[in-house]
């Protein structure tokens, strides 16, 4: 029975014990996983704001005129597959959205963690170390807040697999599911199309391009001529541009505040700052010896959008919990590629960002 136990199965438990606890505490009503603020339902000026998962939830109770409801409409419905994928499943009838928004990010979360088993069995790799996917704070919280990241980057991780696989045609497919879940994972997809550029597959770069970015970019038009804007951007209400300078997100804080930026630099620093730091000097001297490959331009990716996070990303410890699963994964993968211990080792570190997922006081509800 335990040497069939595998690292999906424990992840989906916990997640389930997880999902099932936060019912119980809320009588079992699904909608404060979407933790819908006052401020945009009803749309009281001085309501209180909620969190990004009710924006899903408009979305996908009605689709056509859920944008009422949400601070910057063009931002949140160009992340239009996962709240799509959860009104399929409810068969269009709104009352169940609640229910199938926290299904889908279950049977995400869980796809999540099988797909990194079989890349970290692809280098012949143990496979529990994909349980540091599964349970870090950027994940399960996701699940609990009904937001995006499970779904995104488990198409991710599908697309690392597939391309590893050298099934390129299908990666792409499901990267451009993903770019139109959650637009960073666009990072993966750039890491791919980097590597074919070095190798001067250059029929392979076109149509692999075409087929990510056309979805993305006629999405960007609709949502262009629907709302008069695009939907690319660094955020909802209140949020702050990406930056030219890195880091200037974390440190520019100290001259707010000099406490609130200890406070959360002792947070993004050992979660984002130091593994995307070390990625950098890692995949950097890989790339400078021509050693170019998935896992390497991936990692150099996913740990440069660290140097350009925005300030109102670094003032939020839940929100640099989810821009670091990207990174997360993308240091599982290098290391295992490279049969690299202590980096998977390492990597067990983020683990401990649960306890923030278990803290609800910091949520506004």
């Amino acid at each position: 029975m335990i040497k069939r136990l595998r690292p999906w199965h424990v992840a989906l438990l916990i997640c389930l014990a997880y999902v099932l606890l936060t019912l119980a505490r809320y009588n079992f009503d699904p909608k404060y996983f979407a933790l819908i603020g006052t401020q945009y339902d009803p749309g009281l000026s001085e309501g209180r704001p909620g969190y990004d998962g009710q924006f899903a939830y408009q979305i996908a109770r009605d689709p056509l005129n859920g944008w009422a409801k949400i601070d910057v409409p063009a931002y949140r419905y160009q992340r239009i597959v996962y709240p799509i994928v959860a009104r399929l499943l409810a068969l269009g009838h709104a009352d169940l959205v609640p229910w199938t928004l926290i299904v889908v990010n279950i049977m995400a979360l869980t796809a999540g963690v099988w797909l990194t088993e079989e890349v970290l069995r692809h280098f012949g790799v143990s496979r529990w170390y994909a349980l540091i996917y599964g349970l870090s704070a950027g994940t399960l919280m996701s699940v609990r807040l009904n937001l995006t990241e499970p779904l995104a980057y488990a198409l991710a991780q599908a697309g690392v697999l597939l391309a590893l696989k050298d099934r390129w045609r299908w990666a792409a497919v499901v990267l451009a599911l993903a770019a139109l879940t959650k637009e960073m994972t666009l990072a993966v997809a750039a890491g791919l199309g980097l590597v074919y550029l070095f190798q001067r597959k250059w029929s392979t770069l076109l149509t692999f391009s075409a087929i990510v970015l056309l979805p993305f970019v006629i999405w960007q038009i609709v949502l262009w001529q629907w709302f008069g804007q695009p939907g690319i951007g660094s955020g909802g209400a209140l949020a702050t541009p990406f930056e030219i300078v890195p880091l200037r997100g974390l440190w520019s804080l100290a001259f707010m505040d000099l406490r609130v930026f200890l406070l959360l630099a002792a947070i993004a620093i050992p979660l984002a700052v130091i593994p995307a730091l070390i990625s950098l000097w890692v995949s950097g001297r890989q790339m400078w010896r021509r050693v170019i490959d998935i896992p390497t331009t991936v990692l150099l990716l996913s740990a440069l959008l660290v140097l350009i996070t925005p300030q109102s990303t670094f003032r939020e410890p839940l929100a640099m919990t989810r821009y670091s699963v990207g990174l997360m994964a993308a240091v599982v993968t290098y290391a295992a590629s490279r049969h690299s211990q202590r980096g998977l080792r390492y990597s067990w570190l983020w683990v401990f960002t649960l306890a923030l997922a278990l803290n609800e006081a910091q949520l506004p509800i």
